[in-house]
């Protein structure tokens, strides 16, 4: 059967649409000074960021060795969230090719939305400050359903909140948990290399990997063929 909707491109936000490492891991610095540890590098704990503040306090704590208690990691994120949601886009910075590739895309007839396991709050400022906000009909946070990445339904109800059908959509991220929420939602993904992922993409089994934005309208292109078949 036929789906008439407009196909749906949805994309993560940290490491795919924006290079966020810089603040993610200046206010996890901050945090980590408040306790009298060191702080880490931003090359080293890129790969940390990905799967929420939560996740990348516990990972920031492991590596300076030292243990959080589920009571203190909730005290932490609460500081965390505060911190960051100040300072959310003081040096974040949209890869090259993201603001022409959105514009292309939405030209074409496409419906675009981000599907992140930022809060929705955080997501929404932070695409306002980078000014392209108008760009998407929905964008949807770890908290805005109950269910997040790498459940499949965070993907496919922001496919529906953006007024489009799973049948119709291709997911773009730079992660494992954004290709496998992907494949159990099977909505076919495009990757990118160079965003936050302890293993390379290309071994995580995505539909396509794109080197730069310049190629994300042909792999769109290419990945929803078959859907339209």
């Amino acid at each position: 059967m036929a789906i008439h909707t407009p196909p749906v491109a949805v994309f993560d936000l940290d490491g795919t649409l924006a290079d966020t490492a810089v603040d993610l891991v200046g206010t996890l610095n901050v945090i980590l000074d408040r306790e009298g540890l060191a702080p880490l590098p931003v090359d080293d704990a890129r790969d940390m960021i990905g799967a929420g503040a939560r996740a990348l306090i516990q990972r920031g704590f492991e590596a300076a060795g030292k243990e959080l208690a589920p009571a203190y990691l909730d005290d932490l994120f609460r500081q965390f969230m505060v911190h960051y949601g100040e300072n959310i886009c003081v040096k974040t910075r949209l890869f090259p090719g993201v603001r022409t590739a959105l514009r292309r895309l939405d030209a074409a007839g496409f419906i675009l939305a981000v599907c992140t396991n930022k809060v929705e709050e955080h997501s929404v400022k932070l695409l306002d400050a980078l000014g392209v906000s108008h760009l998407f009909a929905a964008n949807c946070g770890r908290d805005t359903f109950p269910y997040f990445k790498p459940d499949p339904r965070h993907l496919t109800m922001t496919v529906e909140r953006a007024g489009g059908h799973p049948g119709r959509a291709v997911m773009i991220g730079d992660s494992r948990t954004d290709i496998v929420t992907a494949q159990n939602a099977r909505i076919p993904c495009i990757a990118v290399p160079f965003g936050y992922t302890d293993v390379p993409v290309q071994e995580l089994g995505p539909d396509l990997v794109i080197e730069h934005f310049d190629e994300l309208f042909a792999a769109v292109e290419n990945v929803l063929k078959p859907m339209a078949a």
